[in-house]
């Protein structure tokens, strides 16, 4: 398992800005990542050739020591098939699902009805290309189209990197200026309704990635999570055990 974490933590420097983030805010969001809670004194030291600690002004950040290329590709672009050439058709798709290298696998809400030209602006969206994420944001000009889908993306690939696809909206915006976020966060997962749920639980709100579920169910669990669940299976039926024994 700690191979995967380390190679998500290197993916999440190599996306932000300058390669280097606030250590305070990767240790909010640890447990998401699955990194042990004292990562910073036992896993970092591990790989000197990946990362190190610096002050910047006082502030100590995680830096990013080497660069790969191998792994600036995200996990969009990891599912792309792009082995068949696309079916040539004259209708519009109704789920806006489209095959082709820079496009999102769509699921609309249940019972929503868009109508043909909603549909023919998503297809629109679909097809237009974009930065990667893993190039410099200072590389990309703002507030065009393409950047707006960029930074779609680059929610896309922050969820990707959690184990359970999800994080709270507080936690996301807290990465505001290391991935150059939409200032009106909410607003763009609202409008991106095909990629990412959004759900209130008392006062915070959780963003999900919606192709990482179906239903209420994670599709593919890490292993970590594969081995809590048979943990906590473990542990149920030892309990279950022991009350049929006490019970006797």
């Amino acid at each position: 398992m700690e191979p995967i974490i380390v190679t998500n933590l290197r993916k999440l420097l190599m996306m932000s800005l300058d390669c280097q983030i606030r250590l305070e805010k990767i240790e909010l969001i640890e447990s998401e990542l699955g990194l042990p809670p004292d990562f910073r004194y036992r896993l970092i030291p591990m790989y000197p050739e990946f990362f190190s600690v610096r002050k910047v002004n006082g502030v100590d950040y995680l830096c990013l020591e080497t660069w790969d290329s191998s792994l600036a590709v995200t996990a969009r672009e990891e599912k792309l098939d792009l082995g068949h050439a696309p079916i040539r058709t004259k209708e519009i798709p109704r789920d806006g699902n489209i095959m082709g290298p820079f496009a999102f696998r769509l699921k609309f809400p249940a019972g929503f009805r868009p109508n043909k030209h909603y549909l023919e602006e998503v297809v629109k969206w679909q097809k237009m290309e974009f930065p990667s994420p893993y190039l410099s944001g200072r590389s990309v000009q703002p507030a065009t189209p393409q950047a707006r889908k960029r930074a779609v993306a680059i929610l896309h690939e922050l969820l990707s990197l959690m184990m359970e696809k999800r994080l709270t909206s507080d936690k996301l915006d807290a990465f505001h200026n290391e991935y150059q976020l939409p200032c009106k966060l909410l607003l763009c997962l609202v409008k991106n309704h095909g990629i990412f749920y959004i759900t209130n639980k008392g006062a915070r709100s959780t963003v999900f990635l919606k192709e990482a579920y179906d239903g209420c169910n994670l599709i593919d669990k890490c292993p970590l999570l594969k081995f809590n669940d048979s943990f906590v299976a473990l542990i149920g039926r030892a309990c279950l055990d022991l009350n049929n024994a006490v019970a006797a």
